[in-house]
């Protein structure tokens, strides 16, 4: 008995590896460390509150007194009477920063599908980088401290990142197509966690110069990246002359290796010639609009998903260096590199959980077994002892549920979401889509900062991870139409499997 088109399951790594060339291989480093030195300078920022807030609180409150002399330079730096206000200051300027970040997001994944990517995520990078450099290190050697010119630099900054990941997550998508994506951009969605790691580094290694010195090596490291990036980045295979994906009609592997995920695969059962037909009839095809792209399946309910997930992600991104320092009272370095070991975490669930979506040929599932141990994960992490080995063993532990599940949702779900079935294989969707659930999910993670400085300094950091189980178990609850759908899917094909012997 034959089996239907859909459960004619291919190797997912056999389609990736027999189209590989050098091409790919650059493109997947360029991209990967052009988005790391984004996260870089972000991290660098979380990295270093404890510095900031003690600049900017008297001199009684803190160490910094001998430093500040005369009179009148302390006095310039005093912006708060006390650290609460002063973290409360930081933790609005995380919020201002995720709110614009969110906002350029959906302008930034429009403005990718309709000029170069190239020099989108160039400009997007070396801008960046300036703003950083003046509001970390210039405004220092100036001793010019002004709360409202450090929220505007901030929200600069946020515009000009977002240029940053529907740019790659679409140069990616150009590339690698379904064979192995889950496999692929798990490991390629490492990108942000590796800069949250070389970010910690550069931050932990300058910091007993200052705080200004961080920033200015994160900001230039990140300018010449973007210069990298301009020369030599190129966005799709028809640059150097490779067809582009779905182009190839040489058998099977790749027409199957092309149907999207996120397509209804009981509708396509008989049209095995879908991808095909598509790629022959749109050789040019058109940015999607941005309400369109909002239409299609499973956009709402995964930015959705995503707003509450990212919320807690970047919690962790923007508050762990912080919360050991000032909950265990371990050194800032000592605590900065602690921090590493969530980011590794996530590295390893991305790509370990992203290879078993593409053996089920299903993501929904997986993510929602994760997300439950998320869980788990949480309210053991709320408990840990004053140990730093088992604090870095149980913060690996929770990185691995949690970073995984959102770089999934980031970047593979977000490439299935911009190339299913509606799209008919335009690649110029996928920027738009992109900068949609990211943008989304940006939004959450800028409410949630404001709400974790508010929750911490009335009710006690417990409480801060009870909401990020509330936060997680939200997310399944979103996802969960598309969770019962594909268990439905994987149930059915089962049993076709089991009548087909």
């Amino acid at each position: 008995m034959a089996l239907p088109g859909s459960l004619r399951r291919q190797p997912a790594n056999r389609g990736l590896v027999s189209h590989c060339t050098h091409h790919h291989i650059v493109v997947f480093l360029l991209t990967f460390f052009s988005y790391s030195l984004l996260h870089a300078s972000r991290k660098t920022f979380s990295n270093v509150k404890v510095s900031i807030s003690s600049q900017w609180t008297p001199s009684c409150l803190n160490s910094t007194a001998p430093e500040l002399r005369p009179y009148e330079l302390w006095n310039s730096s005093h912006l708060f009477p006390n650290a609460e206000e002063a973290t409360l200051f930081l933790g609005t300027l995380d919020t201002i920063f995720l709110f614009s970040y969110a906002m350029g997001l959906f302008v930034s994944g429009i403005v990718g599908d309709r000029l170069n990517l190239r020099w989108v995520l160039s400009f997007g990078m070396c801008s960046s980088a300036l703003v950083v450099f003046f509001f970390g290190t210039l405004t220092e050697w100036l001793h010019f401290y002004n709360k409202w010119f450090y929220c505007c630099l901030w929200v600069v900054n946020g515009l000009l990142q977002s240029t940053g990941w529907p740019c790659v997550v679409a140069v990616m998508g150009n590339w690698f197509g379904k064979a192995g994506r889950g496999f692929v951009f798990g490991l390629w969605s490492a990108c942000a966690s590796v800069g949250n790691i070389l970010g910690a580094f550069l931050a932990s290694c300058v910091l007993k110069y200052g705080y200004e010195y961080a920033f200015l090596v994160t900001a230039s490291v990140q300018f010449a990246g973007g210069v990298i990036v301009f020369f030599g980045l190129l966005t799709s295979p028809k640059e150097v002359g490779l067809p582009e994906l779905g182009a190839d009609e040489d058998g099977g592997v790749e027409e199957d290796a092309n149907r999207p995920l996120m397509g209804n695969d009981d509708a396509d059962d008989d049209d095995r010639n879908y991808s095909i037909q598509a790629t022959d009839t749109d050789n040019q095809p058109k940015a999607i609009g941005f309400f369109q792209a909002c239409c299609l399946p499973g956009v709402v309910l995964y930015s959705s998903a995503y707003a509450c997930l990212k919320l807690v992600n970047y919690s962790f991104f923007f508050w762990l260096p912080f919360y050991l320092s000032n909950n265990f009272g371990w050194k800032e370095a000592e605590a900065d590199q602690l921090s590493i070991w969530y980011d590794v975490g996530g590295i390893i669930g991305g790509t370990i959980q992203g290879l078993i979506s593409d053996v089920l040929q299903k993501r929904a599932p997986v993510l929602a077994i994760s997300l439950l141990f998320a869980v788990g994960s949480l309210f053991g992490y709320s408990r840990s002892p004053n140990s730093k080995p088992i604090n870095a063993v149980i913060m690996a532990i929770t990185g691995f549920f949690i970073g995984g599940p959102s770089n999934m949702i980031s970047s593979a779900i977000s490439a299935d979401l911009g190339r299913q079935d509606l799209v008919k294989g335009s690649s110029e969707a996928l920027a738009t889509v992109t900068g949609i659930v990211d943008g989304t999910g940006s939004i959450g993670a800028a409410v949630g900062q404001y709400l974790v400085s508010l929750i911490q300094e009335n009710l006690g950091w417990m409480w801060v991870f009870y909401f990020f189980i509330l936060m997680t178990s939200s997310t399944i609850l979103f996802i969960s139409p598309l969770i019962v759908r594909e268990i439905k899917l994987l149930l059915h094909e089962r049993r076709l499997r089991m009548l087909a012997e």
